[in-house]
Formats: structure tokens, sequence, C-alpha cells
């Protein structure tokens, strides 16, 4: 889909600009966007909803360390790749699996794998493991980095397609 700056209204420009960083921790926080922004939750939720639509935004969630939420791991599988898809839905359908995504690799499906604790989360790469019939490459992280992947828009010069 093709879009143009002026698109996008000042409440469109506001959601994207004001809550890169720093969604409001609390019940109701599309509540809280509004009475910031004037207007109401459900207008809120609807223009998330469209800027998701359009591509405009990826998604709509919060970033944390999960180490300190519980345990996570980058896992990898090498799988043909005319059952890629197949072999992915698999990992997608499985408990605590984010940022699955493929790669021009042996190993062409990387994928994050959360848990509680631990020994769940060697439960579940196990689980899927013997699920898929392939070994899985496990890569836990030895250093954490924090990147900010905030930055101001140049509405301006936008190009959407």
């Amino acid at each position: 889909m093709h879009c143009h700056p002026r698109d996008f209204d000042s409440l469109d420009r506001g959601l994207i600009d004001i809550y890169q960083r720093g969604l409001p921790v609390c019940n109701r926080p599309f509540l809280s966007v509004a009475e910031r922004l004037g207007t109401s939750e459900t207008e809120v939720i609807a223009r998330l909803e469209r800027l998701l639509s359009l591509g405009v935004l990826s998604r709509v969630g919060p970033v944390f360390d999960h180490a300190r939420a519980g345990a996570s791991l980058l896992a990898a599988v090498a799988v043909p790749e005319e059952t890629r898809d197949a072999f992915a839905e698999l990992i997608n359908a499985a408990p605590g699996v984010n940022h699955n995504y493929a790669r021009e690799h042996d190993y062409n499906l990387w994928f994050v794998m959360t848990a509680p604790d631990e020994p769940e989360l060697e439960a579940r790469l196990d689980a899927l493991e013997a699920r898929l019939g392939v070994p899985m490459l496990r890569l836990p992280m030895l250093e954490g980095y924090h990147i900010d992947l905030s930055f101001p828009i140049p509405w301006a010069e936008l190009e959407c397609t």
C-alpha cells in the first residue's frame, strides 16, 4: 500500500511520535494515551489498528529485559526451504515464541523462546525440538545490550510503500 504524509493527521503523528517509548503502565494504557492526546480510548485503539494494517507500525507492545521477567534464549533450526513456512507455523504455535524470522543461512529459521524460568524454558525447547524433528541450535545470551529503537519521524520526507 502506498501512503503519503498527508494521510496522517495530528492524532496519528502524536501516537507515533510520543509513544515510541513510555507507553503508560496501568490497567488502561490506551485510555491514558487518549486523555493526553484529547481523544477517546476507542479512537486510539482504532488508529493503532489502522497504523498496524498500513504497515506504518509493526507492533504495539512492551519491550523489556527478559532476564528480569523470566528466561529467554535465541534458537535456530535448519529446515528444507520448501517446508520452511510449515516449520515456521509449528514454531509460532509453541508457547513463549516470538521474533521468529527467516534468514539466508544454513540455519534458516531463527526465533526467541521465553518462559517464566530456566527449567520451563528448557522443557519448552526440548518439546519443540522433538515436535520439529530437527536439531535446534541454542544460543543463550552471554551479555545484554539495550538498543533504543525510538527516533523522530521526518514527516515531510516520509515515503510509505
